[in-house]
Order: structure tokens, then C-alpha cells, then sequence
């Protein structure tokens, strides 16, 4: 539902200008090819002067008006509207944020167009496994362009492209589906994701190649030899800089800019992550100083001038290995409901504003969560410091205060800059120890189930509104001292992180109402409403699966899905086809509402030491509150949350590879055992090679080809889902459970191969 997923409440508007005074010489409107008007008592110099400093959405809107009438190239447009000297440069750069923004398309001889008028479409290129790939639509409720494998020119994942739409469309090939896609081919990149391939060096009888990490990137990079300077040896994970590719009928080449060390080396297959999703490691050293100045205790003159919450009895819930601690609670029952604080971590007060360390911030936009490393927004002194709330130490907060009765009716709001020290700090295994019996008559005890019982409260009252049920179990890899995996440990969303998940969702959405109320500029977490094409193409598939499934772009019938695929073997490809179908969530500066969580109020508020946009959230707030005399740059809201929201996508997918990289490589350890471990699988499909399996206990996918199933030939029965032994009659059906061994292991595909065990 959120690409960051729920836990802790996503964690796991612009201004109102006064309108300008009238001028006193009204300048009448004009469009190009029409006569220059008379300057009306205004001289040539006066003149010249206003419309060098001409406004560029004027420009721009003139520009769209030419090109609407004929192709031009810059040349042209520059002499149709007839611009000042001083305006070529301005010219230039604004056709190419034109162009990069798909407002206008270049053509041949270097003309420019409306791009609908050649039906163009820019976007950005996402790529599937197959090969094919996804121009996505920039403009809300219409749809992606498709692009076949052999059509997609040049482009690399994440480039920004141009593409022709070819036709009218072919059909669609969604499970009985008869509806038309529209269909395209690239035909030029407008600007490179990136320009590195990071990968393993190879070496065939007369040349050097890069076979590429990513499985999206099918050629193989041509390279030069390496220089003796690199030392890069064949079998080396290695970082190459794309030079040329003039055809994907030709393969590109490059030379290679870094070694990171041999294949199997413990390390280097995170630091080949890290470089291929090109995230900052080292802090400069003017944030560390920064850093290092801080004060490592809080100072009594800041502590006395806040609301004193020490003597409550405050405690925060984490995962084992958590060293930087956000958010702590306090929930007591009180006669007909509940009174709480959610008090979260003040980074505000020690980050200001377009400091060193607020630069720095912006450009990491969150911390990453790797598999074996923490790369954090902020230096260690400040997220695992004098930030993080720990045990029995004082610290700054940020808090909300709530009083809630038992029907979940909120009967006061108030939030606080507060001095707080956290009474006990717990896992979520301990707290779910806790939960797991009946109250006992310690303080911690008491608290823990009085907030569990306004959680469970919350929880019951945001799905009865609408609330979608897509949380996933995770994968925690445990590694010993050289990086290797020695357990995987599957964590379910239990009542201990529903407990923090919704005390968080609800910070948010109080602090969201009160800026949104207040009209104070801001960043919201936004998820907006699905196309109706992509639910009609899920409902497909589910059918597929033998889900019946009624009008999905209703919400009930969303909701009766999802609930029914509880216990079920193909849950889970069914809720990842469904996460795939929705909008991703994102920032934006206008409250759209929040369509999984069903909230029509909703930001980020509650984890400032991780994520940027809790910074921004809370500046906005103590903006409101009256705490400083001004606030985030309403203007500059926009390029923060595109800016925020890539950077969260970044990291997603970096931690996302770094766990499936390191399962592969537990998975690996097991060919090269002499005893190989048994494991229980779901047969997921079959088809006429084999049967698609996953180990529930660690989500991971695989396939047991047809030529492993000995003893027997198999028959494939597809209206079934199953495979038939033509002479024993055995049968392996989809949703029977089979124990099964690792087989093989391929680490470029990243695809594990079974055997019955």
C-alpha cells in the first residue's frame, strides 16, 4: 500500500499570493504572428526593460500557442515571438525543461512540437524481467504506454524517453482481457538515470565485457581493457561508465571508473548496491563537524522552557537491532476512554533550517536499511545520539497529545515541544510477551495492554472505514562477523507493531488536520485513487486464480477480496498483483488523502530522524504553533516532495535487492552443504516445464523444473493446475504442499531452482 509499507505510520498547500495591484497602463495581450501592440505611453527603453524580465510561464504559454500553430525549431520560435537578445539563453534552457517535462517533443532537424499533435509521449522507462517496459503516464487517470522488448531503442530502467504511439493500440494481454493498450516504441532518451553499470568484468577470446547486476540491463557492456592502475581482475565486481549505444541491435560500450573487489567477497556484493543505486556513504566533513558540536546532553535552559513530561511513564517499542529510536508513548485508560501522548524525536531543534547538516538531509532524503548496514539521513552523533529517545536519558521532543473514548471519538487535540526520558525501552518481542498474557500489576504491564486496547480500538474503527488490509511479513537476514547469512527470520506483523503502527497513523492524521485546518504550507503523504483500467486488470487476473471478484473500483468489494484470501497458497502472488495495480504513495504539498489507509487527512510525521519529510512536517508545525516566525518555502514544496519521493524509492529498492541478494546467497550455502536442509513449499503454478513454488517461511520463489520430478513422465494439465504422472498417476497440484531441496542457485538471474527433497 505504501512503498514504505505501515509500520510506524508509513514507516515500514501551496500559498494563497494576494493578487497583484492593477497597473496603471494596461499592456493589451499578445500572441504570436499578431502586429507588436503601440506601447501606450510607455517608452522603447521601459519597453525592452519588461520584457527582458518577462515572466517564464508567459513565455512558455506563448511558446505552446506557436507550436500549436506549426513546427518550429529554437531558431524560429526565438524570431516568431520576436524575444530581446538577452532571451536566448532563457530560450534555450526552457525548451529543454519543456521537453524533459513532455510539454514539448523534438522532431527531426531539431524542431519542436505539441506532442499529442505527433502522438508522442514522454515519461520515464520502467523495464520488466521479460524485457518489455512501461513509458508511465505523468498525467493523473491516464494510462502507462506499453513498449515491447525489441522496441525500446536504448533505454535503460529509469531514463527518461520519448516514444511514438503506434496506432490506435493492440489487444491487451490481460487474462481475458479483449482490451485495447496502447503500445509504442522509444525513439529518443531524453536524459539517462544514470550513466554507470556496475556488474561483473568478464573476458571472452577478444575483448573485455560487463555482465550487468541488474537483470533489466539484457546486453552485455563492451569495455576496454582496464588500466593496470584499476588492477581489475576477471571475475571482479567492477563500476563501468556507459560511453556509447547507438542501437539495441549493438551492444554499448564503456570503460571501467572502479573495482570493488572479487565475486564472493564479503562486502562487495552490498557496496555493487550501493553504487548501483549511487547512494551517499560518507558524510563531508563540514556535516560531521556539525555534528560533532552538537551538544551530546540536553541543555537544562531548553528543557525549562518546555512542557516537563519526565515523570510519566513514557516507553518506546523497537525492532532488537533498533539504534535510533524515533517515537515513544504513553497510553493510560481514563473513565470512558483513553488519554495518550505520541511523543516523537525534536531533530528540528538540532537540524535548522539550510544548515549543513538540513543540505545534507535533503540530498539523502531518508536513511537506507540494507541488509547488513544502516547508511542514516544524519550523522550518528545526532540518529543515534542526542536524537534518538533512549532509555532513562532526557531528550527533546515533539509531542501529541490525544483523548479518545471508547467509540474512538477524539475529544481534544493539543501538541507540545515537551522534554521527556523514556521509562524502559522494549522489543516487539518483548512487548508481544507482554500482550501474549493477562495484565499483571507492574506499571509496564498495565500501560502496555491499556494501549494495545486503544490500538486494537483504532485499528477495528480504520477498517470498518475502508482501510486496506496489504501488510506483507518481512524477511529479517541475520549475519555473522564477515557478512555472511547464517539465519533468516521471518517477521510477521503481530499485535506488538499494530500497537505502534497505529499510534503513529494517528499523529499523523492529527498533525495532517491541523496543518491542512490551519492552511499552514507543508508536505502531505499522499496515495491517490487507482485507475479503474488497472482494477479491471487485476480483477482479470484474480479470475485467473479462480477469485471471483465483484466491482473492485468499489472499496467493500476491495476489502471482501482481501479478507478472502486469508490462509489461502496464493495469497500472496494475489496482494503483490494488487499492490502492483494501485498508485504509489507519495509527497506532494496539497492534501489528496490517502486512499489504502482510507484517510482524507494524512503526512509524515512521525520518524524525522530517518525520513526528511517529518523534518519539513515539523517545521510547518512549530510554524503553526507560533514556535518560530516562519515556515518551509511554500514555493520550493513541490521539487522537495518529487525530490523526497524518488529518494524513498531509491532506497526501497536498494533494500529490497540487499535482502534477495543475501536469501540467494543463504540459499547458495546450501548447495555446498554435504546434507542439504528439507523445506516445506507451496506449489504456487504449474506450467508444461515444471511447477512455481514459495517457501512461506522465507517468501521466497522458485521453480522445480519437470526434469527433477524422477521416477515418472508428467503430463500438464493447465484447466487444472496441475502436473499428471502418466504411469504412476501422481499428482502435483497448485496449493499442495511438497518438501523440497535446493537444486542450483544462479546469482546473475537471481533465481533459486528446486528438487523434491
Amino acid at each position: 500500500m505504501d512503498s514504505n509499507k505501515m509500520q510506524r505510520g508509513g514507516r515500514r498547500k501551496p500559498s494563497h499570493k494576494r493578487k497583484p495591484k492593477a497597473e496603471k497602463v494596461r499592456q493589451p495581450d499578445w500572441r504570436p504572428g499578431s502586429p507588436k501592440p503601440a506601447p501606450h505611453r510607455v517608452d522603447k527603453r521601459s519597453a525592452v526593460k519588461q520584457r527582458n524580465e518577462e515572466p517564464s510561464h508567459k513565455l512558455r504559454s506563448s511558446i505552446l500557442r506557436l507550436l500549436g500553430q506549426r513546427p518550429l525549431d529554437a531558431a524560429g520560435i526565438f524570431s516568431a515571438l520576436d524575444l530581446p537578445p538577452a532571451w536566448k539563453g532563457k530560450l534555450i534552457q526552457l525548451l529543454k525543461n519543456m521537453e524533459l517535462a513532455g510539454d514539448v517533443a523534438r522532431i527531426r532537424k531539431d524542431r519542436y512540437i505539441i506532442p499529442k499533435e505527433a502522438d508522442l509521449f514522454t515519461g520515464v522507462i520502467q523495464f520488466h524481467a521479460s524485457g518489455a517496459a512501461h513509458v508511465l503516464n505523468e498525467k493523473a487517470g491516464e494510462p502507462d504506454l506499453y513498449i515491447s522488448g525489441e522496441n525500446t531503442f536504448t533505454a535503460m530502467h529509469g531514463d527518461r524517453v520519448v516514444a511514438r504511439i503506434n496506432g490506435h493500440g493492440s489487444p491487451a494481454t490481460f487474462h481475458g482481457g479483449g482490451r485495447q493498450r496502447k503500445e509504442g516504441t522509444v525513439i529518443r532518451i531524453l536524459q539517462r538515470a544514470s550513466e554507470t553499470i556496475v556488474g561483473t568484468l568478464q573476458r571472452s577470446k577478444n575483448f573485455f565485457y560487463i555482465v550487468a547486476d541488474d537483470p533489466r540491463f539484457v546486453q552485455n557492456l563492451y569495455v576496454q581493457p582496464p588500466s593496470p592502475s584499476l588492477k581489475a581482475q576477471v571475475g571482479d565486481k567492477v563500476v563501468a561508465h556507459l560511453d556509447s549505444w547507438q542501437s539495441r541491435h549493438v551492444n554499448p560500450e564503456g570503460h571501467i571508473i572502479e573495482v570493488l573487489g572479487p565475486t564472493g567477497k564479503p562486502g562487495v556484493d552490498m557496496l555493487s548496491i550501493i553504487r548501483k543505486h549511487r547512494l551517499p556513504v560518507e558524510f563531508p566533513t563540514e556535516v560531521l563537524r556539525a555534528a560533532a558540536t552538537t551538544d551530546p546532553e540536553v541543555d537544562p535552559r531548553e528543557a525549562a522552557k518546555r512542557e516537563d513530561l519526565r515523570d510519566r511513564f513514557i516507553f518506546t517499542i523497537d525492532p532488537d537491532d533498533a539504534k535510533d529510536y524515533d517515537d515513544a508513548i504513553h497510553v493510560e485508560a481514563i473513565p470512558g476512554g483513553w488519554r495518550t501522548g505520541i511523543h516523537i524525536a525534536d531533530v528540528s531543534h538540532y537540524v535548522k533550517p539550510k544548515s549543513a547538516l538540513d543540505q545534507e538531509a535533503h540530498m539523502r532524503g531518508n536513511s537506507v536499511y540494507l541488509a547488513d548496514r544502516v547508511i542514516p539521513m544524519l550523522p550518528e552523533a545526532l540518529s543515534n545520539g542526542i536524537c534518538s529517545l533512549k532509555q532513562g536519558v532526557d531528550r527533546l521532543a515533539f509531542s501529541v497529545f490525544a483523548d479518545i473514548t471508547n467509540g474512538g471519538k477524539i475529544t481534544s487535540v493539543r501538541f507540545a515541544k515537551t522534554v521527556i526520558r523514556s521509562a524502559v525501552r522494549l522489543t516487539y518481542k518483548e512487548a508481544f510477551a507482554i500482550l501474549s498474557k493477562k495484565p499483571g500489576g507492574d506499571m509496564l504491564s498495565k500501560r502496555v495492554h491499556e494501549a494495545w486496547a486503544l490500538s486494537s480500538m483504532l485499528r477495528k474503527k480504520r477498517f470498518a472505514a475502508g482501510s486496506l488490509e496489504l501488510d506483507f511479513p518481512e524477511i529479517k537476514v541475520w549475519l555473522d562477523e564477515n557478512g555472511r547469512p547464517i539465519r533468516l527470520e521471518k517477521v510477521e506483523n503481530d499485535i506488538s507493531h499494530q500497537l505502534i503502527e497505529e499510534l503513529m497513523l494517528l499523529a499523523n492524521e492529527l498533525v495532517a488536520r491541523e496543518l491542512k485546518h490551519r492552511k499552514q504550507a507543508t508536505l502531505y503523504r499522499i496515495h491517490e485513487k487507482p485507475d479503474n483500467e488497472k482494477l479491471l486488470e487485476f480483477r482479470d487476473f484474480a479470475a485467473s486464480q479462480g477469485i471471483t471478484a465483484g466491482d473492485l473500483t468499489q472499496r467493500r468489494e476491495l476489502q471482501k477480496l482481501l479478507a478472502g484470501l486469508t490462509g489461502k497458497p496464493y495469497a500472496a502472488a494475489v496482494r503483490i498483483a494488487l499492490l502492483k495495480s494501485l498508485k504509489r504513495a507519495r509527497y506532494f504539498p496539497e492534501p489528496l488523502g490517502h486512499y489504502g489507509l482510507s484517510k482524507s487527512d494524512y503526512t509524515h510525521f512521525t520518524s524525522p530522524i530517518r525520513r526528511y519529510s517529518d523534518l519539513v512536517v515539523h517545521r510547518s508545525l512549530e510554524r503553526q504553533l507560533g514556535l518560530t516566525k516562519s515556515g518551509p518555502d511554500s514555493t520550493a514544496l513541490g521539487t522537495v516532495a518529487e525530490h523526497i519521493s524518488n529518494t524513498e524509492r531509491t532506497a526501497a529498492d536498494a533494500e529490497r535487492e540487499s535482502v534477495r541478494l543475501k536469501k540467494l546467497e543463504y540459499f547458495q550455502l546450501q548447495v555446498t552443504t554435504e546434507k542439504r536442509q528439507k523445506f516445506r513449499a507451496i506449489i504456487m503454478e504449474a506450467r508444461n516445464f515444471g511447477l512455481f513454488v514459495e517457501l512461506p517461511e522465507f517468501l521466497l520463489t522458485g521453480l522445480i523444473h519437470i526434469s527433477a520430478l524422477e521416477g515418472d513422465f508428467y503430463s500438464h494439465e493447465p484447466s487444472k493446475g496441475r502436473l499428471v504422472g502418466r504411469r504412476t498417476k501422481k499428482i502435483y497440484q497448485v496449493g499442495d504442499t511438497i518438501d523440497v531441496a535446493v537444486d542450483r542457485v544462479d546469482m546473475f538471474k537471481q533465481q533459486v531452482d528446486f528438487k523434491p527433497a
